[in-house]
C-alpha cells in the first residue's frame, strides 16, 4: 500500500520571543562583522553593505497560501532585490536561548 501525502493548506507561523530573546538576536544580527559575512554569503556585489530591519519569521511548510516557504505578508520582502533574508544561525539561536521555533529567518535591507 502506498503512503499518502497529504498538503498543508495553512500554517500558523507566529511565535513569541522573551524581550531577552529579542534582545540577544538583535545584537548578534545587527553586529557590524555578521552584515559584511551576510553580505558575502547571500553573494552580494562588492560594496554592498546591508542593515538587519528588526524583522524575524518562522520558516513554514509550502501550501497553497504560503508557496515561498513564509508567511505572505513576508513574500513582498523576497521579491524585491533591495532586501535579503537569511536563516539565523543556529548558534545565535542558542545563544539568545530560542530553542522553539527551531528556526527563524531575518530580514535585512541593502544600503
Amino acid at each position: 500500500m502506498a503512503a499518502r501525502i497529504k498538503a498543508v493548506d495553512t500554517y500558523d507561523g507566529k511565535f513569541d520571543l522573551t524581550k531577552e530573546a529579542e534582545g540577544t538576536l538583535t545584537a548578534l544580527l545587527s553586529s557590524e562583522v555578521f552584515c559584511k559575512q551576510v553580505v558575502k554569503e547571500t553573494q552580494q556585489p562588492d560594496g554592498t553593505q546591508v542593515e538587519y530591519t528588526g524583522i524575524l519569521f518562522q520558516p513554514v511548510p509550502w501550501s497553497p497560501t504560503t508557496k515561498k516557504g513564509m508567511p505572505q505578508e513576508f513574500e513582498k520582502y523576497h521579491a524585491d532585490p533591495d532586501y535579503v533574508m537569511i536563516n539565523i544561525p543556529p548558534n545565535f539561536m542558542f545563544k539568545a536561548k530560542v530553542f522553539k521555533p527551531s528556526r527563524l529567518c531575518a530580514i535585512y535591507r541593502k544600503l
